[in-house]
């Protein structure tokens, strides 16, 4: 375990169980938890869905919404937001305000 480890697994908690994918939740909560250390409170639904893309790059997989985040639907943009609210609540826990204004 390390301290990113920590910080994946606080943000895993903050979400509701329905939201935490079945398989390879643990490498995506690692990315959430780089966002956590470096942006903080600062993160947006773009970072979120920058990591998601990533997340599903490396497994290999492939679908419609790995397309840059301006390109989303705003009814798939908003599917971000609790994946933000929780990082965000954990950022404010461990005083990580980010580099940029909260919204």
């Amino acid at each position: 375990m390390t301290y990113l480890s920590d910080v994946a697994d606080e943000i895993m908690r903050e979400l509701p169980p329905d939201l935490v994918p079945s398989e390879g939740a643990r490498d995506l909560m690692l990315l959430y938890a780089v966002l956590c250390q470096a942006v903080g409170q600062a993160v947006t639904a773009e970072n979120v869905h920058d990591a998601w893309t990533a997340w599903m790059t490396a497994r290999g997989q492939v679908h419609d919404s790995m397309v840059p985040f301006d390109e989303l639907s705003p009814d798939v943009q908003v599917e971000d937001e609790p994946y933000v609210s929780a990082i965000r609540r954990v950022a404010a826990r461990m005083g990580t305000a980010g580099s940029g204004p909260t919204p």
